[in-house]
């Protein structure tokens, strides 16, 4: 029984993120089965909700923390026109990147978005277009660790959001980033 408690606790702890994680039913905790991260399609290093140590919590965002916005972007499925409740936002320069992941999928072109302070060894400069950096972030499976390629950059307010996808479906839990102008103000 403690066993089975624990698990329940495990999974209930587990909060997924952002940029291509959503929770998943498929794990059942009526068959005590322990869950399988790859099933949830979480990344088992991954530091989900959690937001660098040096990273500035902005003074006076657009969209408090405790609000409701309309989602402008479209970086997961039935992301466009869901509401979003905004539980962090922070003044940085958040970068679109393009990378090969480390567990060797096909490269990712066009990434929105990692911030300056998910890089490794990177002060506060900001990097052009073409310049190579490598990642530190864990949004995505095989994201962390690697060799990036600054594709733009733009210095805004980050926010990191809860929200339910338009299409169905479970909660997506802390999703990194989304930006200022991806958000309209909800009516």
């Amino acid at each position: 029984m403690r066993k089975q408690l624990f698990l329940v606790g495990s999974a209930m702890l587990i909060g997924l993120s952002g940029c291509g994680t959503e929770k998943s039913n498929e794990n059942s905790m009526n068959d005590m089965d322990e869950p399988k991260l790859e099933d949830m399609k979480i990344d088992p290093n991954s530091t989900v909700g959690k937001v660098p140590v040096n990273l500035i919590e902005a003074v006076n965002p657009s969209f408090k923390v405790g609000s409701e916005a309309i989602i402008k972007a479209d970086h997961m499925k039935g992301m466009k026109g869901a509401i979003a409740t905004i539980v962090g936002a922070y003044d940085t320069t958040a970068y679109v990147i393009s990378y090969t992941p480390v567990t060797g999928e096909e490269r990712v072109e066009n990434h929105k978005w990692v911030i300056q302070e998910e890089m490794k060894d990177v002060d506060d400069k900001k990097f052009e277009p073409g310049t190579e950096v490598t990642i530190e972030a864990d949004h995505m499976k095989g994201m962390k660790g690697a060799l990036a390629e600054i594709v733009s950059s733009e210095k805004t307010t980050v926010y990191m959001i809860n929200y339910t996808p338009i299409t169905g479906g479970e909660e997506v839990i802390n999703h990194k980033w989304v930006t200022e102008s991806e958000l309209s103000a909800k009516e």
